[in-house]
Protein backbone atom coordinates (compact mmCIF):
# COMPACT_ATOMS: atom_id res chain seq x y z
CA UNK A 1 0.00 0.00 0.00
CA UNK A 2 1.32 3.47 -0.92
CA UNK A 3 2.50 5.67 1.96
CA UNK A 4 1.38 9.24 2.64
CA UNK A 5 2.54 11.60 5.39
CA UNK A 6 0.03 14.16 6.71
CA UNK A 7 1.62 17.16 8.45
CA UNK A 8 -0.85 19.53 10.11
CA UNK A 9 -1.03 21.24 13.49
CA UNK A 10 -4.81 20.67 13.63
CA UNK A 11 -5.69 17.33 15.17
CA UNK A 12 -9.16 17.55 13.62
CA UNK A 13 -7.72 17.87 10.10
CA UNK A 14 -5.28 15.03 10.71
CA UNK A 15 -8.17 12.82 11.85
CA UNK A 16 -10.34 13.91 8.93
CA UNK A 17 -7.68 13.04 6.38
CA UNK A 18 -6.80 9.77 8.08
CA UNK A 19 -10.46 8.79 8.19
CA UNK A 20 -10.93 9.65 4.52
CA UNK A 21 -7.73 8.07 3.15
CA UNK A 22 -7.08 5.04 5.37
CA UNK A 23 -8.72 2.57 2.94
CA UNK A 24 -6.36 3.45 0.11
CA UNK A 25 -3.08 4.43 1.77
CA UNK A 26 -0.76 3.72 4.65
CA UNK A 27 -1.13 6.90 6.75
CA UNK A 28 1.51 8.63 8.88
CA UNK A 29 0.54 11.66 11.00
CA UNK A 30 2.62 14.53 12.33
CA UNK A 31 1.62 17.75 14.06
CA UNK A 32 4.95 19.54 13.71
CA UNK A 33 8.17 19.66 11.70
CA UNK A 34 10.04 17.87 14.51
CA UNK A 35 7.57 14.98 14.38
CA UNK A 36 7.38 14.93 10.58
CA UNK A 37 11.03 14.69 9.55
CA UNK A 38 11.89 11.47 11.46
CA UNK A 39 8.70 9.87 10.11
CA UNK A 40 9.61 10.96 6.59
CA UNK A 41 13.19 9.67 6.76
CA UNK A 42 12.08 6.32 8.17
CA UNK A 43 9.12 5.62 5.87
CA UNK A 44 9.99 7.59 2.71
CA UNK A 45 6.41 8.36 1.62
CA UNK A 46 5.97 9.39 -2.00
CA UNK A 47 3.33 12.01 -1.16
CA UNK A 48 3.10 14.50 1.72
CA UNK A 49 0.31 16.91 2.63
CA UNK A 50 1.70 19.94 4.47
CA UNK A 51 0.15 22.83 6.39
CA UNK A 52 2.57 25.78 6.30
CA UNK A 53 1.36 27.04 9.70
CA UNK A 54 3.25 24.66 12.02
CA UNK A 55 4.25 25.07 15.67
CA UNK A 56 5.87 26.94 17.25
CA UNK A 57 4.78 29.57 14.65
CA UNK A 58 1.24 28.47 13.77
CA UNK A 59 0.30 31.97 12.62
CA UNK A 60 3.24 32.22 10.22
CA UNK A 61 4.78 30.09 7.47
CA UNK A 62 8.44 30.00 8.51
CA UNK A 63 8.28 26.52 10.05
CA UNK A 64 6.26 25.13 7.15
CA UNK A 65 8.73 26.41 4.56
CA UNK A 66 11.59 24.94 6.58
CA UNK A 67 9.82 21.57 6.66
CA UNK A 68 9.18 21.77 2.90
CA UNK A 69 12.83 22.51 2.19
CA UNK A 70 14.16 19.71 4.40
CA UNK A 71 11.84 17.12 2.86
CA UNK A 72 12.83 18.10 -0.67
CA UNK A 73 16.52 18.06 0.27
CA UNK A 74 16.09 14.53 1.62
CA UNK A 75 14.04 13.35 -1.38
CA UNK A 76 13.57 15.88 -4.22
CA UNK A 77 11.05 13.67 -6.02
CA UNK A 78 8.52 13.81 -3.17
CA UNK A 79 5.15 15.22 -4.16
CA UNK A 80 4.19 17.78 -1.49
CA UNK A 81 0.61 19.06 -1.50
CA UNK A 82 0.10 22.22 0.55
CA UNK A 83 -3.10 22.55 2.56
CA UNK A 84 -3.63 26.31 2.82
CA UNK A 85 -6.08 28.90 3.98
CA UNK A 86 -7.60 31.51 1.67
CA UNK A 87 -5.06 34.10 2.85
CA UNK A 88 -2.04 31.90 2.06
CA UNK A 89 -2.26 31.76 -1.73
CA UNK A 90 0.88 33.87 -2.19
CA UNK A 91 2.81 31.61 0.19
CA UNK A 92 1.50 28.54 -1.64
CA UNK A 93 2.74 29.88 -4.98
CA UNK A 94 6.13 30.60 -3.42
CA UNK A 95 6.22 27.01 -2.13
CA UNK A 96 5.51 25.68 -5.62
CA UNK A 97 8.44 27.75 -6.87
CA UNK A 98 10.55 25.93 -4.28
CA UNK A 99 9.41 22.53 -5.56
CA UNK A 100 6.04 21.73 -3.96
CA UNK A 101 3.72 19.75 -6.23
CA UNK A 102 0.39 21.53 -5.72
CA UNK A 103 -1.77 23.33 -3.17
CA UNK A 104 -5.35 22.87 -1.96
CA UNK A 105 -7.31 25.59 -0.21
CA UNK A 106 -9.41 24.90 2.87
CA UNK A 107 -12.11 23.87 3.59
CA UNK A 108 -11.11 20.32 2.73
CA UNK A 109 -13.40 18.27 0.50
CA UNK A 110 -12.05 14.74 0.57
CA UNK A 111 -13.20 13.74 -2.91
CA UNK A 112 -11.41 16.70 -4.50
CA UNK A 113 -8.26 16.25 -2.41
CA UNK A 114 -8.25 12.50 -3.13
CA UNK A 115 -8.06 13.19 -6.87
CA UNK A 116 -5.03 15.48 -6.35
CA UNK A 117 -3.37 12.84 -4.16
CA UNK A 118 -4.01 10.06 -6.69
CA UNK A 119 -2.53 12.23 -9.41
CA UNK A 120 0.53 12.94 -7.26
CA UNK A 121 1.19 9.23 -6.71
CA UNK A 122 0.68 8.56 -10.41
CA UNK A 123 3.21 11.21 -11.43
CA UNK A 124 5.72 10.11 -8.79
CA UNK A 125 5.57 6.55 -10.12
CA UNK A 126 5.89 7.69 -13.73
CA UNK A 127 8.92 9.83 -12.88
CA UNK A 128 10.41 6.95 -10.89
CA UNK A 129 10.05 4.69 -13.92
CA UNK A 130 11.79 7.37 -15.95
CA UNK A 131 14.68 7.55 -13.46
CA UNK A 132 15.01 3.77 -13.42
CA UNK A 133 14.98 3.71 -17.20
CA UNK A 134 17.82 6.24 -17.39
CA UNK A 135 19.79 4.31 -14.76
CA UNK A 136 19.39 1.13 -16.76
CA UNK A 137 20.60 2.88 -19.91
CA UNK A 138 23.69 4.17 -18.08
CA UNK A 139 24.48 0.73 -16.63
CA UNK A 140 23.91 -1.08 -19.88
CA UNK A 141 24.16 1.18 -22.95
CA UNK A 142 21.50 0.40 -25.53
CA UNK A 143 21.14 1.18 -29.20
CA UNK A 144 17.75 2.61 -28.21
CA UNK A 145 19.21 4.98 -25.58
CA UNK A 146 17.98 7.96 -27.64
CA UNK A 147 14.46 6.55 -27.67
CA UNK A 148 12.36 6.68 -24.51
CA UNK A 149 9.36 4.41 -24.29
CA UNK A 150 7.67 1.79 -22.14
CA UNK A 151 4.22 1.56 -23.71
CA UNK A 152 3.28 -1.75 -25.41
CA UNK A 153 3.53 -0.20 -28.89
CA UNK A 154 7.12 0.99 -28.37
CA UNK A 155 8.21 -2.23 -26.64
CA UNK A 156 7.00 -4.09 -29.73
CA UNK A 157 8.99 -1.69 -31.94
CA UNK A 158 12.16 -2.32 -29.90
CA UNK A 159 11.67 -6.08 -29.95
CA UNK A 160 11.08 -6.26 -33.72
CA UNK A 161 14.06 -4.00 -34.42
CA UNK A 162 16.37 -6.20 -32.34
CA UNK A 163 15.19 -9.33 -34.15
CA UNK A 164 15.71 -7.96 -37.68
CA UNK A 165 18.98 -6.16 -36.97
CA UNK A 166 21.18 -9.23 -37.37
CA UNK A 167 19.73 -10.13 -40.76
CA UNK A 168 20.18 -8.26 -44.03
CA UNK A 169 16.52 -8.11 -45.06
CA UNK A 170 14.94 -4.84 -46.11
CA UNK A 171 12.93 -3.10 -43.40
CA UNK A 172 9.95 -0.81 -43.90
CA UNK A 173 9.13 1.69 -41.13
CA UNK A 174 5.70 3.33 -41.08
CA UNK A 175 4.78 6.28 -38.90
CA UNK A 176 3.62 9.87 -39.00
CA UNK A 177 6.07 12.74 -39.10
CA UNK A 178 7.86 13.21 -35.80
CA UNK A 179 7.39 9.67 -34.46
CA UNK A 180 11.09 8.72 -34.71
CA UNK A 181 11.46 6.70 -37.89
CA UNK A 182 15.10 7.66 -38.46
CA UNK A 183 15.98 6.88 -34.84
CA UNK A 184 14.65 3.34 -35.30
CA UNK A 185 16.58 2.97 -38.56
CA UNK A 186 19.80 4.13 -36.88
CA UNK A 187 19.21 1.71 -34.00
CA UNK A 188 18.78 -1.21 -36.41
CA UNK A 189 21.99 -0.25 -38.18
CA UNK A 190 23.93 0.07 -34.92
CA UNK A 191 22.83 -3.43 -33.83
CA UNK A 192 23.59 -5.03 -37.21
CA UNK A 193 26.74 -6.64 -38.58
CA UNK A 194 27.09 -3.48 -40.70
CA UNK A 195 27.51 -1.18 -37.68
CA UNK A 196 31.13 -0.41 -38.63
CA UNK A 197 29.93 0.73 -42.06
CA UNK A 198 28.23 4.03 -42.93
CA UNK A 199 24.62 4.94 -42.22
CA UNK A 200 23.47 7.18 -45.09
CA UNK A 201 20.06 8.87 -44.78
CA UNK A 202 18.24 10.66 -47.59
CA UNK A 203 14.83 12.32 -47.55
CA UNK A 204 13.34 11.35 -50.89
CA UNK A 205 10.55 13.91 -50.59
CA UNK A 206 12.91 16.83 -50.05
CA UNK A 207 14.91 16.47 -53.28
CA UNK A 208 13.47 17.51 -56.68
CA UNK A 209 12.66 14.59 -58.91
CA UNK A 210 15.14 15.65 -61.60
CA UNK A 211 17.98 15.59 -59.06
CA UNK A 212 17.00 12.56 -56.99
CA UNK A 213 18.23 9.97 -59.48
CA UNK A 214 21.77 11.37 -59.68
CA UNK A 215 21.76 11.94 -55.89
CA UNK A 216 21.01 8.26 -55.30
CA UNK A 217 22.79 6.51 -58.15
CA UNK A 218 25.53 8.99 -59.03
CA UNK A 219 26.46 10.00 -62.57
CA UNK A 220 29.19 9.64 -65.16
CA UNK A 221 31.23 12.46 -66.59
CA UNK A 222 29.33 14.08 -69.46
CA UNK A 223 25.98 12.55 -68.43
CA UNK A 224 24.39 16.01 -68.57
CA UNK A 225 25.39 19.65 -68.81
CA UNK A 226 27.67 20.46 -65.91
CA UNK A 227 28.66 16.84 -65.22
CA UNK A 228 32.39 17.50 -65.46
CA UNK A 229 33.49 14.49 -63.44
CA UNK A 230 32.26 11.11 -62.24
CA UNK A 231 30.27 11.33 -58.99
CA UNK A 232 29.20 8.51 -56.71
CA UNK A 233 25.65 8.41 -55.39
CA UNK A 234 24.24 7.52 -51.98
CA UNK A 235 24.02 3.81 -52.84
CA UNK A 236 27.76 3.63 -53.31
CA UNK A 237 28.50 5.79 -50.28
CA UNK A 238 26.45 3.34 -48.23
CA UNK A 239 28.47 0.33 -49.42
CA UNK A 240 29.02 -2.14 -46.54
CA UNK A 241 26.51 -0.10 -44.55
CA UNK A 242 22.87 1.01 -44.57
CA UNK A 243 20.95 3.35 -46.85
CA UNK A 244 17.92 4.92 -45.17
CA UNK A 245 15.32 6.04 -47.71
CA UNK A 246 13.03 8.35 -45.77
CA UNK A 247 9.64 9.31 -47.27
CA UNK A 248 9.89 6.60 -49.91
CA UNK A 249 6.20 7.15 -50.62
CA UNK A 250 7.33 10.21 -52.62
CA UNK A 251 9.64 8.10 -54.82
CA UNK A 252 8.98 8.73 -58.56
CA UNK A 253 7.75 5.70 -60.51
CA UNK A 254 10.73 5.67 -62.91
CA UNK A 255 13.13 5.44 -59.95
CA UNK A 256 11.02 2.77 -58.31
CA UNK A 257 12.01 0.52 -61.21
CA UNK A 258 15.72 1.16 -60.59
CA UNK A 259 15.32 0.57 -56.85
CA UNK A 260 13.48 -2.70 -57.50
CA UNK A 261 16.30 -3.80 -59.80
CA UNK A 262 18.86 -3.07 -57.08
CA UNK A 263 16.90 -5.06 -54.51
CA UNK A 264 16.73 -8.02 -56.89
CA UNK A 265 20.26 -7.95 -58.30
CA UNK A 266 22.29 -5.78 -55.85
CA UNK A 267 23.65 -3.72 -58.74
CA UNK A 268 23.14 -0.13 -59.91
CA UNK A 269 23.96 1.98 -62.94
CA UNK A 270 25.06 5.60 -62.64
CA UNK A 271 23.19 8.20 -64.66
CA UNK A 272 24.76 8.24 -68.13
CA UNK A 273 26.51 4.92 -67.52
CA UNK A 274 26.04 1.39 -68.86
CA UNK A 275 28.20 -0.52 -66.43
CA UNK A 276 26.55 -2.56 -63.68
CA UNK A 277 28.13 -1.72 -60.34
CA UNK A 278 27.81 -4.22 -57.50
CA UNK A 279 26.90 -2.53 -54.22
CA UNK A 280 26.63 -4.21 -50.81
CA UNK A 281 24.06 -1.94 -49.17
CA UNK A 282 21.17 -2.69 -46.87
CA UNK A 283 17.94 -0.75 -47.48
CA UNK A 284 15.74 0.59 -44.72
CA UNK A 285 12.79 2.58 -46.02
CA UNK A 286 10.23 4.74 -44.24
CA UNK A 287 7.12 6.73 -45.04
CA UNK A 288 4.33 8.68 -43.38
CA UNK A 289 1.84 8.14 -46.22
CA UNK A 290 -0.69 5.33 -46.58
CA UNK A 291 1.38 3.13 -48.87
CA UNK A 292 -1.50 0.72 -49.65
CA UNK A 293 -3.61 3.63 -50.83
CA UNK A 294 -0.68 4.81 -52.96
CA UNK A 295 -0.57 1.34 -54.55
CA UNK A 296 -4.31 1.47 -55.30
CA UNK A 297 -3.82 4.87 -56.94
CA UNK A 298 -0.87 3.52 -59.00
CA UNK A 299 1.57 5.91 -57.34
CA UNK A 300 3.64 3.09 -55.86
CA UNK A 301 4.59 -0.28 -57.32
CA UNK A 302 3.12 -3.26 -55.50
CA UNK A 303 6.11 -5.48 -56.32
CA UNK A 304 8.46 -2.87 -54.82
CA UNK A 305 6.34 -2.67 -51.69
CA UNK A 306 6.72 -6.40 -51.11
CA UNK A 307 10.47 -6.11 -51.65
CA UNK A 308 11.05 -3.27 -49.19
CA UNK A 309 8.42 -4.49 -46.72
CA UNK A 310 9.82 -7.92 -45.84
CA UNK A 311 9.67 -6.67 -42.24
CA UNK A 312 7.34 -3.78 -41.37
CA UNK A 313 7.63 -1.74 -38.19
CA UNK A 314 4.76 0.63 -37.33
CA UNK A 315 5.47 3.49 -34.93
CA UNK A 316 2.60 4.64 -32.67
CA UNK A 317 1.45 8.24 -32.47
CA UNK A 318 2.60 10.10 -29.37
CA UNK A 319 -1.02 10.55 -28.20
CA UNK A 320 -1.36 6.74 -28.22
CA UNK A 321 1.65 6.18 -25.96
CA UNK A 322 0.06 6.93 -22.58
CA UNK A 323 2.55 7.59 -19.79
CA UNK A 324 5.43 7.73 -22.30
CA UNK A 325 4.42 11.36 -22.87
CA UNK A 326 5.48 12.30 -19.32
CA UNK A 327 8.64 10.19 -19.58
CA UNK A 328 9.61 12.02 -22.75
CA UNK A 329 8.71 15.43 -21.34
CA UNK A 330 10.95 14.87 -18.32
CA UNK A 331 13.72 13.50 -20.53
CA UNK A 332 13.68 16.59 -22.74
CA UNK A 333 13.39 18.87 -19.71
CA UNK A 334 16.54 17.41 -18.18
CA UNK A 335 18.43 17.52 -21.46
CA UNK A 336 17.60 21.12 -22.32
CA UNK A 337 18.06 22.32 -18.73
CA UNK A 338 21.62 21.03 -18.89
CA UNK A 339 22.17 22.36 -22.40
CA UNK A 340 21.03 25.88 -21.51
CA UNK A 341 22.45 25.76 -17.97
CA UNK A 342 19.11 26.49 -16.31
CA UNK A 343 18.00 25.12 -12.95
CA UNK A 344 14.56 23.79 -13.84
CA UNK A 345 13.12 21.41 -11.22
CA UNK A 346 10.07 20.17 -13.09
CA UNK A 347 6.56 20.88 -14.34
CA UNK A 348 3.62 22.26 -12.42
CA UNK A 349 0.64 19.92 -12.08
CA UNK A 350 -1.40 22.04 -14.52
CA UNK A 351 1.43 21.89 -17.08
CA UNK A 352 1.60 18.11 -16.76
CA UNK A 353 -2.17 17.88 -17.19
CA UNK A 354 -1.92 19.94 -20.36
CA UNK A 355 0.98 17.86 -21.70
CA UNK A 356 -1.03 14.67 -21.24
CA UNK A 357 -4.32 15.98 -22.61
CA UNK A 358 -2.89 17.68 -25.72
CA UNK A 359 -3.27 15.77 -29.01
CA UNK A 360 0.37 16.31 -30.20
CA UNK A 361 -0.23 16.39 -33.97
CA UNK A 362 3.53 16.83 -34.46
CA UNK A 363 4.28 13.83 -32.23
CA UNK A 364 7.62 13.51 -30.38
CA UNK A 365 9.27 16.23 -32.45
CA UNK A 366 6.59 18.74 -31.43
CA UNK A 367 6.93 17.76 -27.77
CA UNK A 368 10.69 18.20 -27.96
CA UNK A 369 10.30 21.66 -29.50
CA UNK A 370 7.72 22.70 -26.90
CA UNK A 371 9.95 21.65 -23.99
CA UNK A 372 12.99 23.35 -25.54
CA UNK A 373 11.00 26.58 -25.87
CA UNK A 374 9.72 26.28 -22.31
CA UNK A 375 13.22 25.88 -20.87
CA UNK A 376 14.50 28.87 -22.84
CA UNK A 377 11.57 31.08 -21.83
CA UNK A 378 11.25 29.92 -18.20
CA UNK A 379 11.72 32.59 -15.51
CA UNK A 380 11.27 30.19 -12.58
CA UNK A 381 12.31 26.70 -11.55
CA UNK A 382 8.89 25.24 -12.40
CA UNK A 383 7.52 25.02 -15.94
CA UNK A 384 3.91 26.22 -16.04
CA UNK A 385 1.35 25.82 -18.84
CA UNK A 386 1.88 29.37 -20.13
CA UNK A 387 5.59 28.73 -20.70
CA UNK A 388 4.83 25.75 -22.95
CA UNK A 389 3.54 28.13 -25.62
CA UNK A 390 0.07 26.74 -26.24
CA UNK A 391 -2.23 29.42 -27.61
CA UNK A 392 -5.50 29.60 -25.71
CA UNK A 393 -7.37 29.72 -29.02
CA UNK A 394 -5.77 26.47 -30.16
CA UNK A 395 -8.66 24.13 -30.93
CA UNK A 396 -6.46 21.13 -30.20
CA UNK A 397 -6.54 22.02 -26.51
CA UNK A 398 -10.12 20.77 -26.68
CA UNK A 399 -11.60 23.03 -23.99
CA UNK A 400 -15.24 23.38 -24.99
CA UNK A 401 -16.76 26.75 -24.20
CA UNK A 402 -19.63 25.14 -22.34
CA UNK A 403 -17.18 23.71 -19.76
CA UNK A 404 -15.91 27.18 -18.97
CA UNK A 405 -19.49 28.36 -18.45
CA UNK A 406 -20.36 25.59 -15.99
CA UNK A 407 -17.31 25.72 -13.71
CA UNK A 408 -19.03 28.13 -11.29
CA UNK A 409 -22.05 25.86 -11.12
CA UNK A 410 -19.81 22.89 -10.38
CA UNK A 411 -17.96 24.84 -7.68
CA UNK A 412 -21.23 25.96 -6.06
CA UNK A 413 -22.60 22.41 -6.05
CA UNK A 414 -19.41 21.05 -4.48
CA UNK A 415 -19.46 23.79 -1.84
CA UNK A 416 -23.12 23.09 -1.02
CA UNK A 417 -22.48 19.32 -0.72
CA UNK A 418 -19.49 19.89 1.61
CA UNK A 419 -21.45 22.21 3.91
CA UNK A 420 -24.47 19.92 4.02
CA UNK A 421 -22.24 16.93 4.77
CA UNK A 422 -20.48 18.76 7.61
CA UNK A 423 -23.79 19.93 9.13
CA UNK A 424 -25.16 16.39 8.95
CA UNK A 425 -22.01 14.84 10.45
CA UNK A 426 -22.18 17.12 13.50
CA UNK A 427 -25.96 16.74 13.86
CA UNK A 428 -26.71 20.40 13.19
CA UNK A 429 -23.93 21.81 15.41
CA UNK A 430 -22.93 24.81 13.27
CA UNK A 431 -19.98 25.74 15.51
CA UNK A 432 -18.30 22.34 15.10
CA UNK A 433 -19.11 22.26 11.38
CA UNK A 434 -17.53 25.70 10.96
CA UNK A 435 -14.38 24.56 12.77
CA UNK A 436 -13.92 21.48 10.61
CA UNK A 437 -14.59 23.52 7.46
CA UNK A 438 -12.04 26.17 8.51
CA UNK A 439 -14.45 29.13 8.46
CA UNK A 440 -16.09 31.27 11.14
CA UNK A 441 -19.64 30.55 12.31
CA UNK A 442 -21.01 33.79 10.77
CA UNK A 443 -19.38 32.89 7.46
CA UNK A 444 -20.89 29.42 7.57
CA UNK A 445 -24.35 30.90 8.26
CA UNK A 446 -23.92 33.14 5.22
CA UNK A 447 -22.93 30.16 3.08
CA UNK A 448 -25.90 28.16 4.36
CA UNK A 449 -28.17 31.05 3.42
CA UNK A 450 -26.53 31.33 0.00
CA UNK A 451 -27.14 27.63 -0.75
CA UNK A 452 -30.58 27.54 0.86
CA UNK A 453 -29.57 25.01 3.53
CA UNK A 454 -32.40 25.66 6.00
CA UNK A 455 -33.44 22.31 7.40
CA UNK A 456 -30.90 22.23 10.24
CA UNK A 457 -31.64 20.86 13.73
CA UNK A 458 -31.41 23.34 16.61
CA UNK A 459 -28.05 23.50 18.40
Amino acid sequence: MEKILIIDDSEDIRKQLKWGLIKDYSIFLAGSRREALPLFRKNRPKVVTLDLGLPPHEDGTEEGFRCLQEILEAQPATKIILITGNDQRESALRAIEMGAYDFYQKPIELKELSVIIQRAFYLFNIEEENRNLHSEVQRKPSEFSKMIGQCPGMLEVFETARKVASSDVAVFIQGESGTGKELVARAIHSMSLRKEGPFIPINCGAIPENLLESELFGYEKGAFTGANTRVQGRFEYANKGTLFLDEIGEFPLNLQVKLLRFLQEKTIQRVGGREDIAVDTRIIAATNVDILKAIEENRFREDLYYRIGVITIKLPLLKERGSDIILLANFFLKRFSQEFNKKIKGFSSSALNLIQSYEWPGNVRELENKIQRAVIMADSSIIGPDTLGFGMDNELLQIPEIELMTLKEAKDKTEKDIIASAIERYHGNVLKAAEILGVSRPTLYELMKKHNINNVPEE
